[in-house]
């Protein structure tokens, strides 16, 4: 029986449903697998990962959105400079990633380095549980976001470092902007853009 892809706004009580679903999602992540490499170990830790993330910053600061097996964060421009981790955030993840902790800032900072300066909203994380892959539960998150994105007349811009996903966001008219090697011999990333569009042309 497929799962229903209705959309509803996270709260903080979604956590759990949250870090599992966004934990299966990113199993396969070049980037992720990067930053935790132990196979034993790694799901634990993208659980705690999501949830530090999901519960410290993009619940409070960003447009949160769930189906029963997918989700997504959204930062719209007002409120970027208040969705980047405090003090006490950043010492949280560093004890996540452990020895990892200096290759995930170096890769913070260097995504940072290349993101766009104009306003626009920014898709931080969008995931779908791989059981329900082709159940709509993706594009109904990035849908969404892109509506509101369209509404106000700003551009949408998000990094990728799974090639597979290029040609989804190409589908939502997302173009190539830069591919990144990340540092440290890390993996490539790919930075994404895509122009509002009216409601007669979405």
């Amino acid at each position: 029986m497929p799962i229903t892809d209705t959309l509803k706004m996270a709260t903080i009580d979604d956590a759990s449903l949250i870090s599992r679903t966004l934990t299966r999602a990113f199993g396969d992540d070049p980037m992720m697998r990067w930053f935790f490499p132990g196979d034993s170990s790694r799901e634990a830790g993208l659980g705690r990962y999501f949830t530090t993330i999901f519960t410290r910053q993009y619940v409070h600061h960003g447009v949160c959105e769930r189906t029963e097996a997918g989700a997504a964060f959204w930062v719209p421009p007002e409120a970027q400079a208040k969705a980047v981790p405090d003090a006490e955030t950043i010492q949280e993840l560093q004890n996540i990633l452990g020895d990892r902790a200096s290759l995930f800032r170096d890769t913070v900072e260097t995504a940072a380095k290349h993101a766009p300066q104009e306003p626009h909203w920014s898709l931080a994380v969008i995931g779908a549980d791989p059981a329900a892959q082709g159940q709509g539960h993706g594009a109904a998150l990035l849908r969404s976001g892109l509506a509101k994105a369209d509404a106000a007349g700003l551009p949408a811009y998000l990094e990728s470092s799974k090639p597979s996903n290029l040609p989804f966001y190409e589908h939502f008219g997302f173009t190539m902007r830069e591919q990144l090697r990340l540092p440290g011999n890390g993996p490539e990333l790919w930075t994404m853009w895509r122009e509002p569009r009216h409601p007669a042309d979405a």
